[in-house]
């Protein structure tokens, strides 16, 4: 290309001190769902303790001061946050004569996406049910009880005792989600095994005079994992629920 001159019309490359230009970035309009989108993500990649309201600004690239017009504070992020990780959870349609089969598949889903989502459930412990994913869920559990013949209040109780369990579960494997972080591991299960062979070699030092029991079945206390245990301990809670259930109702598979 030459100019009207007849000189090459090129351009110009930049001097060297010259820092080169970036191409023009077109910001997404901020709402509310891009704001708990961006803070699960942070949650997901950096754990619970890097999350805040600053954080997420600084990851969308604005002033903490414009998300509060979406946003009250981190507590509501984390209610939204917790209430966006509950839309994952699939729920079939009530059926009380499975009641108890039901119930078992709805524990170990919302155990599985908490635990996808690890540091989320140190923010679910003191949650109360207000969201849309919230109260389907508490809705869907308090329905299947009742509707297999448990009163109300026995109802609400269990379903309490049953959210706490699976919460409380998920909440220690962050806890040890966070550990593996800090000791700068990625890999869980190569984390686990590390730490259970730990604890296996401590027991098996116990004066066996003091220690009787501990120190000789060393296997048995480490010889399920994490989602072993869980199971474990959710048979207990259903086989609880189970003889609460009036009679002719107890077997819900």
């Amino acid at each position: 290309m030459v100019d009207r001159k007849g000189h090459d019309a090129a351009e110009l490359p930049a001097p060297p001190w010259r820092r080169p230009r970036k191409p023009p970035q077109f910001k997404r309009q901020l709402s509310q769902d891009l704001i708990v989108e961006t803070g699960l993500r942070i949650l997901d990649a950096e754990g619970l303790d890097a999350l805040s309201m600053r954080r997420v600004a600084q990851e969308l690239d604005t002033g903490p001061a414009s998300l509060y017009a979406h946003v009250a504070g981190k507590e509501e992020l984390l209610e939204l946050v917790y209430d966006r990780v509950l839309g994952e959870i699939e729920l079939p349609e009530r059926d009380p004569s499975r009641w108890k089969e039901q119930l078992r598949a709805y524990a170990m889903e919302v155990h599985r996406v908490l635990i996808i989502h690890a540091d989320l459930a140190r923010a679910a412990l003191a949650n109360i049910p207000t969201g849309e994913n919230s109260l389907r869920a508490g809705e869907y559990v308090f329905g299947l009880l009742i509707e297999a013949g448990m009163p109300p209040r026995e109802a609400s109780l269990s379903m309490d005792r049953l959210s706490l369990y699976i919460v409380g579960d998920a909440y220690e494997g962050s806890l040890h989600y966070a550990r593996m972080r800090a000791a700068g591991m990625t890999d869980r299960q190569e984390y686990f095994e590390s730490f259970v062979g730990q604890i296996a070699g401590y027991y098996r030092s116990l004066p066996p005079g003091r220690f009787p029991h501990v120190s000789k079945h060393v296997d048995d206390l480490v010889a399920d994992d994490g989602e072993e245990r869980f199971r474990y301990g959710l048979e207990l809670l259903l086989d609880g629920i189970e003889t609460r259930m009036p009679p002719g109702r107890q077997t819900g598979h």
